[in-house]
């Protein structure tokens, strides 16, 4: 049925619904083949600094509560290390054995006068899971991307008396 020049839904002079040449298909190949690599790409680092900045909150989370423990009386560095490797493992970071957890006795301020304090410092070897591969084989024979970095987090908090 044709009305003011129209055929079903397509005009007169034009190719139907559902027709396309080959150019537009071989056209719509090569968008796909251009974007889609971007995508992925865009899509993986999100991913991948999304995990970066979850490691990162569970250290700070592990230093916080390794300075809860040294700041109690009469407590020792093991049981402060033991208590942020606990902390690691529950947050279910793969090398919590390997982080470095310092603990540290230093003065803070509080208005005119000075008080004791615990810093705990937890350093943790971080490394990209899809990023880094990549990364090697972008610039071949090179060690960009090689090695894990170190994330690093302290909290420090006031002695009990």
């Amino acid at each position: 049925m044709e009305a003011g020049g129209w055929r079903l839904g397509a005009w007169r002079g034009g190719r139907g619904a559902g027709e396309r040449g080959a150019g537009e298909r071989g056209a719509a190949l090569l968008e796909v083949a251009l974007t889609l690599p971007l995508v992925l790409f865009v899509s993986v680092g999100i991913f991948e600094f999304g995990r970066a900045y979850q490691t990162w909150q569970v250290l700070t989370n592990a230093a916080r509560e390794g300075a809860r423990v040294a700041v109690l009386p009469n407590q020792t560095s093991d049981a402060v290390t033991s208590r942020v490797r606990t902390y690691l493992s529950s947050g279910q970071l793969p090398n919590g054995a390997t982080a470095g957890v310092v603990v540290a006795s230093t003065q803070i301020s509080i208005g005119a006068t000075t008080a004791a304090a615990s810093k705990v410092t937890v350093n943790y070897p971080f490394s990209f899971v899809v990023l880094n591969p990549v990364a090697r084989l972008v610039t071949r024979g090179s060690s960009l991307g090689a090695a894990a970095f170190t994330m690093s987090a302290s909290a420090e908090m006031r002695n009990e008396q």
